[in-house]
């Protein structure tokens, strides 16, 4: 019988250091140069138009790490062995500017309030590279559905990819599978690659 792996903590951001969140999101490549900013951008700012600093400044100031004792963050942290292998950006879907400016997703066929700071929304994952396929992000789906219904949500959406074939810019809102596995259902399909799920409190 094989033993079991060693168990996956997730933590707040906040709680967490900022050297952690860095090792996460590595020093190459997409979830280094986002910075988890693209949909926190506001109406007429533009993506390119921010240095990576200047994001990684904005997400500092979001997420608050090293004050474990401050009321809101804006993620969770994963944590293998002591090691930390995953982001997972969770918050008010009121806080993702760009994301309520998308008119394609998740608004396709619904009538669902964008202002609605009692829906929560999980917007990204990030595993570091070497801890893939360990179940990282799994684990902070889980997490953040605790972590919404914790901290007052009503429910909790994501808006994950139906397919793993997609481009790997785009797996980072996660994959259907993973959110079934944390208990989401599906509320829509935008698109044929993209589906709306939801957990409702």
């Amino acid at each position: 019988m094989t033993p079991p792996g060693p168990a996956i903590s997730v933590v707040p951001a906040n709680a967490v250091s900022w050297t952690d969140l860095q090792t996460v999101l590595g020093t190459r490549g997409e979830p280094a140069r986002c910075q988890c900013q693209r949909y926190k951008l506001r109406p007429r700012e533009f993506f390119a138009g921010f240095p990576v600093a200047e994001r990684a400044d904005r997400l500092r100031a979001q997420t608050d790490p090293d004050r474990p004792g401050t009321a809101e963050t804006t993620g969770l942290v994963a944590y293998l062995d002591g090691e930390p292998v995953g982001w997972c950006a969770v918050e008010p879907r009121t806080a993702y500017e760009g994301l309520l400016r998308n008119n394609r997703v998740p608004w396709v066929d619904r009538t669902e309030d964008k202002a609605d700071s009692g829906v929560w929304a999980v917007t990204c994952f990030v595993t570091r590279v070497g801890y893939r396929k360990r179940g990282v992000s799994r684990a902070l789906a889980r997490a953040a559905v605790d972590h919404a219904r914790e901290n007052g949500a009503r429910a909790i959406e994501g808006y994950p990819m139906t397919t793993t074939s997609a481009l790997l810019t785009e797996l980072h809102v996660g994959v259907h599978s993973v959110f079934v596995d944390a208990g989401f259902t599906e509320v829509s399909r935008p698109t044929p690659r993209r589906v709306v799920m939801r957990v409702d409190f």
